[in-house]
């Protein structure tokens, strides 16, 4: 079993308590000796409410406005136990745990003891945080790899996952064990993992050229219960088939999208998607790049052309400006269309292609006179 003592503090949203309710459970050292009739304080800025543990050790305090700061205390024999500071939720509870040293016992665990084969998990105290940007999000893995034994163990598979395709600057983060590392899309954690908690943070982005992005990430070790928490920015949505349990919170004047699921097993990925918040089209920046291409070859065709009559050019001019202007505005409306989402992705490439071409086309036949004119109109599209 793990050391409750690695519990102690975290709160974790439920659904089986009164919107705004939180719930203190008060132990000594073991799940198995709940703390009775003792007093749990929660924190409200300066306000105090005191509240008596029943028979199961807990100590739940209702009615608690949403959104509020607060955090759980309690003082056993001298020793102050304090949870994380979190906000009252909208909707459903929150549980917690404030777990007192046990000094009738000895260690929990025997971390110098040699080695053992065994195998590690993902505890439920683990959470990937997801936060939308402009063009690219920021996505963090904050697992608690989690080594039940009494002795430090080597697994029997190497602990070692592959970032998503389009993953970039993968790092590990500050509080991470030294024992986790990130190269390119991989990263690796040595074993031996000691008894406990081994904390690995990842942090990588992704971009989101369309305001949408999907992720599906296996890991290496069972995943006792996925828990996803993505920052909401103006429509964002969080759409998983894995994930069972959504609601919004607030946190510190922002609003967070939080949802949990059922246990994973070692290989089996999670699969996300993210989708709804702002974000700068790459369509003007992409006709911008197609179109000067189209111009260089105007200008080496302009160069190399043979001469033609006043009367040929004139009437050939003008039917060449009639085509390309038919052929621009099918491309214009076509990368709106794409933007909007409205076209096929397959479709949308072939289509841009053909007229793509045709227009390099239409331009390597007409002068460098003609070519100003439907740049100054696709900037202003």
């Amino acid at each position: 079993m793990p050391d409750p003592k690695q519990m102690s503090g975290i709160p974790r949203p439920v659904t089986d308590l009164p919107n705004g309710s939180i719930s203190v459970r008060l132990i000594r050292g073991e799940l198995s000796n709940n703390m009775t009739n003792f007093p749990v304080e929660l924190h409200a800025g300066s306000k105090v409410t005191t509240v008596k543990t029943d028979d199961g050790g807990r100590a739940q305090f209702d009615g608690l406005t949403p959104g509020t700061a607060v955090k759980a205390v309690a003082t056993v024999d001298g020793e102050v136990l304090e949870s994380q500071e979190f906000p009252v939720p909208a909707q459903g509870g929150v549980r917690l745990m404030l777990v007192a040293t046990d000094t009738s016992k000895g260690p929990a665990t025997t971390p110098d003891a040699p080695p053992i084969s065994g195998q590690v998990v993902i505890g439920n105290q683990s959470r990937i945080v997801i936060e939308p940007g402009d063009e690219r999000v920021q996505i963090f893995y904050l697992l608690d790899v989690q080594n039940n034994a009494r002795a430090p163990v080597n697994v029997t598979t190497p602990f070692a996952f592959e970032l998503p395709r389009g993953a970039s600057g993968a790092t590990i983060m500050d509080g991470s064990s030294p024992k986790a590392k990130a190269k390119g899309r991989r990263v690796t954690v040595q074993g031996p993992f000691p008894p406990g908690s081994t904390f690995v943070q990842v942090a990588y982005a992704m971009t989101a050229d369309w305001g949408s992005i999907d992720v599906s990430q296996a890991f290496p070790a069972n995943f006792e219960q996925p828990a996803v928490i993505v920052k909401k920015v103006g429509e964002t949505s969080l759409v998983s088939n894995q994930l069972t349990n959504q609601r919004e919170m607030p946190a510190d004047n922002e609003t967070y999208i939080a949802a949990m699921g059922s246990a994973l097993a070692a290989g089996q990925p999670i699969a996300l998607t993210v989708s709804g918040f702002p974000h700068h089209s790459t369509a003007p920046r992409v006709i911008a790049l197609g179109l000067a291409g189209i111009i260089i070859v105007a200008g080496v065709w302009a160069a190399t052309r043979r001469p033609a009559s006043d009367g040929d050019r004139a009437s050939e001019r003008k039917r060449l400006l009639g085509r390309r202007e038919k052929l621009f505005a099918d491309l214009v409306r076509l990368e709106h269309d794409h933007r909007g989402g409205k076209v096929d992705p397959g479709k949308y490439a072939e289509r841009r292609e053909r007229l793509v071409s045709a227009l390099e086309q239409v331009y390597g036949a007409l002068d460098d006179e003609t070519v100003a004119a439907p740049l100054d109109r696709l900037g202003a599209a």
